[in-house]
């Protein structure tokens, strides 16, 4: 389990305003809202490096090293608009990893997938992470997604991360922390996200629980 938490995680509770609260959104786009919890009926399998979309964004090459893994569990939808927002927030996930494995604090990727407070989070996040000559190995599964549409334009997406395989690595002395499983290896995540100019759904707010039941096996 990584020790390392994001800056910006705050009990769900107080985070639930986050999803409600909608950027011009009403009641009549709240009716329309595409549930998709445990969208999709493909089986799990590790991810490969995000490719560039068919939309107008110049997406940033994102790599991972080979003893990092993702496995994205149900992470799919018949619906055009929700499956790319779940492809945003995959290639979010895969390059904010891919930006402490590789140490590199000024990653051209995360402004990209990022907006909004949930950028300076993720910025904090990563130099915690260099800063103590950490890196993260293993693999995480990111399971059941639940979307709800605001409006045209903004979401929330829900998640739930198991981090019971992944661990911290010391960058210098390469030594894994393989710490025991517990009900803080189960992680709840609770975002907004926006679709920008480019068609990209950015990140703009993030929070997350550890331990919460909705996640736990």
């Amino acid at each position: 389990m990584k020790r390392h938490t994001l800056p910006v995680a705050v009990a769900l509770a107080a985070s639930a305003a986050l999803l409600l609260t909608a950027c011009g959104g009403g009641d009549e786009d709240s009716k329309d809202s595409g549930n998709i919890a445990g969208a999709g009926t493909g089986d799990a399998a590790p991810s490969a490096s995000p490719s560039t979309s068919a939309d107008a964004a110049e997406r940033p090459q994102v790599s991972l090293p080979a003893d990092v893994k993702h496995v994205y569990d149900s992470w799919t939808s018949s619906d055009a608009d929700e499956a790319a927002v779940l492809a945003d927030a995959k290639h979010r996930i895969e390059a904010t990893d891919a930006a402490i494995t590789s140490g590199d604090v000024e990653s051209k990727a995360i402004p990209f997938y990022y907006a909004g407070s949930a950028l300076l989070g993720a910025a904090d996040w990563i130099k915690g992470y260099t800063d103590d000559n950490y890196t993260i190995t293993g693999t995480t599964r990111y399971y059941e997604p639940s979307l709800t549409k605001f409006d045209k334009d903004s979401v929330g997406l829900v998640y739930c991360a198991d981090e019971s395989k992944a661990y911290d690595k010391d960058r210098k002395t390469k030594k894994v922390d393989k710490t025991a499983v517990t009900a803080k290896s189960y992680v709840l995540y609770n975002t907004r996200m926006d679709r920008n100019a480019k068609g990209v759904w950015q990140t703009s707010k993030l929070s997350s629980e550890r331990g919460n039941k909705k996640c736990m096996p």
